[in-house]
């Protein structure tokens, strides 16, 4: 950077010149005391009041607040607050002034044993009594004679029934296994076979132990008519009329038998088609019923 003025370009026309300042005396110095001024008068000094607010245009006049007062539940739980904490700490003063009160010994009774040997006999007799039937129901069903047949899907050897397979056999399976359920149903057995124009199924069914008086209930509800063995608490009845299969024209003639024993109920049952005999009936129900005693 220079500080040479800058030269006007070629060609461009002169700047005209300034014209001469014209010759003036020079001012007078100013002097050190301030020029004298008149003060201003009073009405200058304080200006006038402001007018008073035209109380109309403002609105009614409010009356002054009363004192609040405090509310009474505000007092009642302040109380109940300092009552418990002067309450708390009288009781605590009171009571740290006490003697510590000794606990009474921890007293244990000792174990007695009876002064003479205990009899097995009666000791036994006065336990309760194991159940009739706890073992394995396949091995107290019946087998299928010899000469026999499997009853269609039916298997001819002992198996176990499940509580929808057993509700299915009625004709409201749905109440059915509400039915069994809610009277304690434990677990079922079965075999079926079929021979001469016969077909023949016999079941365990049994409950739960506490639901031993159900199992009566279910003999009991079904009108036998002879009994076929002596202490068996049931019976067999053969019907004459004939009955129809289900969603099937074809008919067949029934009989059947039930005893219980225990929680266990055992059903025979024998389907033909013509009147079924009663000794047949009578027959294989005994044979079940001395498998169960």
């Amino acid at each position: 950077m220079t500080t040479e003025p800058a030269l006007p370009p070629p060609g461009a026309a002169p700047a005209p010149a300034a014209p001469p300042r014209p010759h003036t005396a020079p001012a007078e110095p100013p002097s050190a005391e301030p020029p004298f001024t008149e003060p201003p008068s009073t009405a200058e000094a304080f200006p006038p009041a402001a007018p008073a607010p035209d109380l109309l245009s403002a609105g009614p006049e409010r009356a002054p607040r009363t004192p609040r007062r405090p509310r009474p539940v505000l007092l009642a739980v302040s109380g109940l607050v300092l009552g418990a904490l002067v309450g708390g700490g009288v009781g605590y003063a009171v009571q740290a002034q006490r003697p510590a009160t000794p606990l009474p010994p921890i007293q244990v009774a000792r174990p007695s044993y009876p002064a003479v040997a205990v009899d097995p006999t009666a000791f036994a007799a006065q336990q309760p009594k194991p159940l009739a039937i706890d073992g394995d129901l396949l091995k107290l069903l019946v087998s299928a004679p010899d000469g026999s047949a499997a009853w269609g899907d039916f298997p001819d050897k002992p198996s176990w029934l499940s509580v929808g397979e057993l509700a299915d056999r009625g004709a409201s399976a749905a109440s059915d296994f509400k039915d069994l359920n809610a009277r304690g149903f434990r677990r079922a057995a079965e075999v079926d076979w079929k021979k001469d124009d016969a077909r023949y199924r016999v079941s365990l069914i049994q409950y739960a132990p506490d639901h031993a008086g159900e199992a009566a209930k279910h003999t009991a509800a079904v009108h036998l008519g002879e009994a076929f063995a002596d202490g068996a608490n049931g019976g067999y009845r053969v019907y004459a009329e004939p009955d129809h299969w289900a969603d099937s024209a074809d008919q067949f003639y029934y009989g059947h038998a039930l005893a219980q024993r225990g929680t266990v109920v055992m059903v025979v049952e024998v389907f033909g088609t013509k009147p079924v005999n009663p000794d047949v009936v009578k027959d294989l129900a005994k044979q079940q019923w001395e498998r169960l005693v």
